[in-house]
């Protein structure tokens, strides 16, 4: 975790909180955080003997993530980052999970829930088809074999297997690593029995970054797996290219008065007219602040992550 001092006592709150009949620890993995994060990390291990800190000093996921597996004991690993809360029998059911299927790793839903007009958008942005597609593990489904599943509930013996996250993957290193798992003859399994509260991003400016990045990375994934690249991945990117695209043409036809070139709009205009609609339906439930908010918030999704894959990654990424 890196600067969680906001959900950090719910999330860790939340796991101790389990019923799970065996015994159980927490390791936490601190970045340098900015806030109070270590601070509230301290006074958590304090009150529970239970949970135990390591240092990240990369801040980087993936590393948090291999520290954390090499300092636990057990031979199932419960991935929980710092702004999810699990739900009551996470644990528990995830565990029959892994041996009901005999998955490596297994995981559900990411129920995005926010409290703030914005965040509240966000989240129904998450779910809905409009904003993120139609992501089993945003939406829900029958149980079975995915591609990826959110967090995770592993087996040691299958990040062993692989080599653990990949550290030079700063980014969708989850996704990196399930298609490692299942290339090795492993299987990742979906539930819709498991899920864990997300809390997202509280601004605009926020949702930007984090989904510029997101973009950037899922380019690097395809460079490293061509064969991974799907219409969903590959739709944001060719829509701001269409974007833009249309939105000059339109301004050439309006400077030069040819006048088949502003039909270029159309493209911008008719985009516009799909988040407003299409607003308005996923989002017909929300508070009226919040669904004033939800076609920013899915335009910024859609182009931030579009316009990160089309520029990617400025160097290749290294391990820190």
């Amino acid at each position: 975790m890196l600067n969680e001092e906001r959900h950090l006592e719910e999330a860790v709150g939340r796991v101790l909180e389990q019923d799970y009949p065996g015994e159980l620890e927490v390791v936490l993995a601190i970045g340098p955080s900015k806030d109070r994060t270590q601070e509230i990390a301290d006074k958590l291990a304090e009150r529970d003997h239970r949970i135990s800190i390591v240092p990240n000093p990369t801040g980087k996921t993936p590393a948090a993530l291999n520290v954390g597996i090499a300092h636990a004991k057990h031979d199932i690993l419960v991935r929980v980052d710092g702004h999810g809360a699990l739900t009551d029998g996470y644990i528990t059911r995830a565990v029959e999970v892994l041996d009901e299927s005999g998955a490596d790793n297994v995981g559900g839903v990411m129920a995005a829930e926010g409290r703030t007009p914005t965040e509240m958008a966000v989240a129904c942005a998450y779910r809905s088809r409009l904003g993120l597609g139609a992501s089993t593990f945003h939406q829900g489904g029958k149980a079975g074999p995915a591609d990826t599943v959110y967090l995770g509930v592993f087996r040691r013996a299958a990040l062993e297997r692989v080599g653990g996250f990949d550290e030079t993957m700063h980014r969708a290193q989850d996704w990196e690593l399930n298609y490692r798992i299942r290339k090795t003859g492993g299987l990742i399994w979906f539930s819709p029995d498991l899920s864990v509260t997300y809390r997202p991003r509280s601004s605009l400016s926020a949702v930007a970054k984090q989904f510029f990045h997101t973009g950037q990375w899922r380019r690097e994934v395809i460079r490293r797996h061509p064969e991974t690249a799907s219409k969903r991945y590959l739709a944001p990117p060719v829509a701001v290219i269409g974007l833009a695209v249309g939105t000059i043409l339109g301004i050439i036809g309006l400077a030069t008065g040819i006048s088949w070139l502003d039909l270029g709009f159309l493209a911008p205009l008719g985009y516009a007219l799909l988040l407003i609609v299409g607003s308005a339906v996923e989002g017909r439930y929300l508070p009226w602040k919040a669904l004033f908010w939800m076609p920013l918030v899915c335009a910024t999704m859609h182009v931030s992550w579009g316009l990160g894959f089309l520029v990617g990654l400025r160097e290749r990424p290294k391990a820190v």
